[in-house]
């Protein structure tokens, strides 16, 4: 028979494997099976680049449950896939066609698409050489891509299914405008982060007056598109100038002042200027009064002509300057007030969002997300989150969600299917019959393709073969950040579109931060790259590690230490597994009739293990099961029971106790760590199928729990951690005795405690002596400890300083003059110490 190798390689361990179970076959789903299905839809990563420590962490959670699901006897169905991912992959192909000096719109669309999906397939290779790293069981026969021509399908039909229904629309309204990668932004894809700012105090005078509105705003700039000054109704201050106009600074022409819930009395000083083409909540009060909007800003955010000859074509950062100065130098600036407030940001070019008023594509949200929080409130219809709190994300965004702008200024991704002829808009599946149409320019936004993916994937809308048997998916793992972004947008899709949740588990992660807790980024140097940890330990390590270090839907902290005792525990494993096998070769078949105490304690142990970790399992708890098999593994199997069975290897019982536990520690640990369980299983003489991927996870039996012989055998270990501790404690040798005052049979204890025949003794011995317990056994240990050199020259000096001691404390306290002025306490306290001194010098001159 093959023998495990010495020394535990990953590198060697991980050789091959995964060829042989996607040759095999043991990755894909049978649509025939009668076997209960098990869904789980890869998200998808985007084909701009590799893999990274995220991806590592929700990669293998998916794998150890579509493995666990797959031993349990489901027909299991990972369906892989990538995203097109439309602004990042656009930025990444300009960028490499600007350093060959190409410039995109020279290009040409056509050519810029072809460049698209060259780095598509480069990429889109190397993702899939990760996966394969990772050992993840993906069916590639299923695998999709946001841009195929199947979702390219979905997504049309959607989008003038929901055009037809008036759930879709075209208008203008204010959005996030990307200055880099000028294109639209939904409210999901900017970034908020704190910085230092300020309120500029201005003038505003009064037409025809020197009096005037002290108006506080962030961004004096924007002042050019200003179309009126806002106050509270109720507002005493200002009510005598309503109706009245001020003169907007720098342009000097009118605009009028007026009453808006928007402006609050308790807030600045209560009066707000009106940019209807640059503010969101401008914008709304611009709407109910009709003011003109007035864009003053180019699409790369550069300054206009409606700011004037002398800021046209200034930056924001430039202009905001330039103003500050003319207000000073006009005796228009009242005052600056700094303060820190949260400033949004492009989340992939990090460029800062602006706010301008586009004609753009948009979803009606409301009866979409109404449909939704209706449906959780169903249980039997539900999403189900684990951890349940992030529910409460779900539908928090569902009660405040506002129109989705969908439309991207961009050429790679799903070309909207709209055509327009003079006043004429025309949407279909094709082009329209006639002269003189022209296809709108713009893409969708990537998210409303991904939302599509947990039944576009499965062949919706054209075959129903997969959906029927697939669809809902029975789970969803993901990051909670983008619950926003995805989550929330398939949940509605699947519920408008095929009348049903799109999953039924959804199990959120966490995100992984370094050691500091800090975000991995270019700028701090702290990137992990997950392969160089699969070099370095392997990648069942690393799975390991990720999968069991912290409970669902919470951050990691980032550890290589804690890589390194994964493979610690794996190499116990290896060791562990060498012993057993090498000792079982040529059993023919598991026998567990004629069992021995320490037998039943096993199995007790393992079967209790395998209901509790099971239990885990099944709540995707993978930290709680990995730690409940590890002690079972390392505490009882390794330390213990290994050194039992030493002593009656050669017995059909200890043989079949020992193949029979370790199958089922490597069946429990295979979908954490595939590669080195598929190894030892292969060499196991008795197994169930060709491969541990397909054999059957072990069942909970409660024939092979023996509750008294646990109890038995529990009391012996836990003499023995006793012995051992007080012979560590007191740097015992081999010169000892002990003598058992109970009588029952003490054999496997004094085999595991390696005490010769000849040093057990019937009756008391005159020298120094301890007690060893526990609730069964009871012991004494007699030892006389043979003092060193080290000992003697150590006893000398501690006797010489307790004399000296002693000495000056029995002088002190023979001095009235000392006893009768010295503080009470301080008298007392001496003669307390010299009498523990004198029994300390007694002890050592023994």
């Amino acid at each position: 028979m093959k023998e495990l190798e010495k020394k535990y390689n990953p590198e060697i361990v991980e050789q091959n494997k995964y060829d042989f179970w996607l040759n095999k076959g043991y990755f894909n789903c049978d649509v025939n099976s009668k076997k209960e299905p098990f869904c789980i839809v890869l998200p998808p990563p985007n084909v701009t680049g590799v893999l990274h420590l995220g991806h590592a962490w929700d990669v293998t959670l998916q794998d150890i449950i579509i493995r666990y699901k797959k031993m349990e006897g489901y027909d299991t169905f990972w369906l892989p896939g990538m995203d097109h991912a439309a602004i990042a992959t656009e930025a990444k192909v300009v960028k490499r066609l600007k350093d060959q000096g190409i410039n995109k719109y020279e290009y040409g669309r056509e050519k810029f698409l072809e460049a698209c999906w060259d780095w598509t397939h480069e990429h889109g290779d190397i993702i899939r050489q990760q996966w394969a790293k990772m050992g993840i069981a993906l069916d590639y026969t299923k695998e999709r891509f946001t841009l195929d021509e199947g979702l390219s399908k979905a997504v049309r039909k959607v989008f003038v299914d929901y055009y037809n229904e008036g759930l879709i629309y075209r208008g203008e309204k204010i959005i996030n405008w990307d200055p880099v990668a000028q294109t639209a932004l939904s409210n999901e894809e900017v970034i908020y982060s704190e910085e230092k700012s300020a309120f500029y105090h201005i003038k505003y005078k009064l037409e025809g007056s020197e009096e005037y509105l002290d108006v506080a705003t962030t961004r004096p700039e924007t002042l050019f598109g200003d179309t009126a000054v806002a106050v509270n109704e109720n507002d005493e201050r200002y009510k005598k100038y309503v109706g009245k106009n001020v003169i907007l600074p720098i342009l000097n022409k009118p605009i009028p002042v007026i009453t808006d819930e928007h402006a609050d009395m308790e807030k600045g000083t209560g009066v707000v200027k009106i940019t209807p083409a640059h503010d969101p909540n401008d914008f709304e009060v611009g709407n109910r009064h009709n003011l003109e909007r007035i864009c003053i800003m180019n699409d790369d955010a550069t300054m206009n002509e409606n700011c004037g000859k002398k800021y046209a074509g200034m930056t924001r950062e430039e202009c905001r300057e330039a103003v500050l100065e003319d207000l000073k130098s006009q005796d228009l600036l009242i005052d600056i007030e700094p303060l820190v407030h949260e400033v949004g940001h492009s989340e992939r070019t990090g460029v800062m969002v602006e706010p301008m008023v586009k004609r753009q594509w948009f979803v009606k949200m409301r009866p979409l997300a109404d449909t939704v929080l209706e449906t959780q409130k169903d249980k039997d219809r539900k999403v189900n989150f684990v951890p349940s709190r992030y529910e409460k994300t779900m539908n928090h965004w569902m009660e405040i969600t506002y129109d989705w702008c969908i439309s991207r200024q961009l050429w790679w991704g799903h070309r909207i299917p709209a055509w327009y002829r003079n006043d004429e808009v025309y949407v279909g599946m094709d082009a329209p019959e006639g002269e003189g149409w022209v296809q709108d320019e713009d893409v969708l936004d990537t998210w409303f393709s991904s939302a599509l993916w947990p039944f576009a994937t499965l062949g919706w809308p054209d075959s129903d073969e997969l959906v029927k048997k697939y669809y809902p998916n029975q789970c969803l793992v993901t990051g909670y950040d983008i619950i926003p972004f995805w989550v929330n947008r398939m949940t509605f899709q699947g519920e408008k579109l095929l009348g049903a949740r799109p999953f039924e588990d959804c199990l959120i992660h966490g995100l992984i931060r370094d050691k500091q807790g800090r975000k991995f980024s270019k700028s701090l140097g702290n990137g992990i790259d997950p392969f160089d940890m699969v070099k370095e330990y392997g990648a069942d390590a690393l799975r390991y590690y990720l999968a069991t270090d912290v409970a669902p839907g919470t951050d990691m902290r980032f550890d290589e230490e804690k890589i390194k005792s994964a493979w610690n525990y794996i190499n116990k494993i290896w060791n562990a597994s060498r012993f057993v096998l090498s000792n079982i070769d040529g059993l023919k078949e598991i026998n567990l009739d004629s069992l021995k105490p320490e037998d039943k304690w096993i199995l007790t142990k393992f079967e209790k293990c395998l209901h509790e970790s099971k239990r885990f399992m099944d709540k995707y708890e993978f930290n709680n099961a990995g730690a409940s098999i590890y002690e079972f593994t390392w505490n009882y199997f390794c330390d213990y029971y290994i050194e039992m069975a030493k002593y009656s290897i050669d017995t059909d019982s200890t043989k079949s106790t020992l193949c029979y536990v370790l199958t089922g520690i490597l069946k429990m640990l295979h979908p954490f760590m595939p590669f080195v369980t598929e190894e030892i299983y292969q060499m196991l003489p008795v197994k169930d199928e060709e491969s541990i991927m397909i054999s059957a996870y072990p069942k909970y039996s409660k024939k092979y729990i023996f509750e008294s012989e646990e109890v038995a055998v529990d009391d012996s270990v836990e003499f023995i951690k006793s012995f051992r501790n007080i012979k560590a404690e007191n740097n015992m040798t081999k010169e000892f005795k002990v003598m058992f005052d109970t009588e029952d049979d003490n054999d496997i204890i004094v085999k595991l405690l390696k005490i010769d025949k000849d040093h057990i003794v019937n009756k008391p011995l005159g020298i120094k002596a301890y007690k060893v317990f526990s609730n069964r056994i009871k012991a004494t240990i007699f030892f006389e400890k043979v003092e060193s050199e080290a000992d003697r020259i150590l006893k000398e000096s501690q006797i010489k300083i307790l004399q000296a001691s002693i000495a000056r404390r029995e002088a002190l306290l023979s001095n009235e003059n000392y006893v009768n002025k010295a503080p009470a306490k301080i008298v007392e306290m001496d003669r307390t110490k010299l009498e523990e001194e004198k029994k300390k010098l007694e002890e050592l001159l023994k």
